[in-house]
C-alpha cells in the first residue's frame, strides 16, 4: 500500500468480503451514512446490471467502492491526486470534494486490488458521468442518483425510476437535466458533467437500451 494511503486504510486487514471491508473502513472513520449509501448503491447497481445485461459483479464492486475515498480529508486530496498522477482541473482544486470520484478509483486499485479498468472507470466518474461513458459507467451513475446519500427522497426520483425501466440513457438524462436546471446555484460545473450532458442531449446520439 502506498505510504500516503496508509493513515486511512493500513489498520484494516482485508477479509476478502468486500461489503464487510468497506463497511468497516467507513464505520471506523465515522461515516455510517456513507456506509449505508454505498451498500444500497451496490445492490441497485447489481440489479440494474442484470436488467441491462451488464456485469453484476463488476457493478456491485463499483457500487461498494465508489465513495471509499470519503475517508480522505478534502485538504489532502489535491496532493494525493498529484502523487498518483491524476490530472486536477482548476475547478477541482478549488472544490476538492469532487475529487473523491477520481480518488476512489485510486483506492479501489491500490488498497482493494481492483484491476478491471471498466470498474475503475465507473468509480472514477460516478458523480459527474463523462462523454463516451460505458454501460457500466452509466449504471453506477444512475444507481448513485437513485440511492442518494441525502435525507428524504430525491426530487427527481419518480422520473428517474420510470426512465430506468426502459433505458439507462434516459435515466442518465433525467439527472443530467435536473442538474443542468440547477446550474446557477452550483458551486462548480464540472466539464465532465457538461460534456456528458451535451452528448446525451444531442439528437444524433445513439442511445443504449
Amino acid at each position: 500500500m502506498h505510504p500516503q494511503l496508509q493513515p486511512y486504510f493500513a489498520q484494516f486487514p482485508l477479509s476478502g468480503e468486500l461489503g464487510r471491508d468497506v463497511t468497516a473502513v467507513l464505520t471506523h472513520h465515522q461515516l455510517p451514512i456513507v456506509a449505508g449509501h454505498v451498500s444500497r448503491v451496490a445492490q441497485e447497481a447489481k440489479r440494474l446490471a442484470v436488467q441491462f445485461g451488464a456485469d453484476p459483479i463488476g457493478e456491485e464492486t463499483a457500487g461498494w467502492l465508489h465513495d471509499i475515498s470519503g475517508v480522505i480529508p478534502n485538504a489532502v486530496r489535491v496532493d494525493l491526486c498529484q502523487t498518483f498522477n491524476i490530472p486536477v482541473l482548476p475547478g477541482e482544486a478549488d472544490f476538492p470534494m469532487i475529487l473523491h470520484q477520481k480518488l476512489s478509483a485510486v483506492v479501489a486499485r491500490e488498497v482493494f486490488g481492483v484491476t478491471d479498468t471498466a470498474v475503475l472507470s465507473a468509480i472514477g466518474c460516478h458523480t459527474t458521468l463523462k462523454a463516451g461513458a460505458s454501460l457500466l459507467d452509466k449504471i453506477v451513475f444512475v444507481a448513485d442518483k437513485i440511492k442518494w446519500d441525502q435525507p428524504g427522497e430525491p426530487p427527481y426520483l419518480a422520473e428517474i425510476e420510470t426512465a430506468v425501466t426502459h433505458s439507462i440513457d434516459d435515466a442518465c438524462r433525467v439527472y443530467l437535466n435536473y442538474l443542468w436546471q440547477q446550474r446557477d446555484s452550483l458551486r462548480y460545473i464540472h466539464p465532465w458533467f457538461l460534456a456528458a450532458y451535451e452528448e446525451l442531449s444531442s439528437p444524433t446520439y445513439r442511445r443504449l437500451p
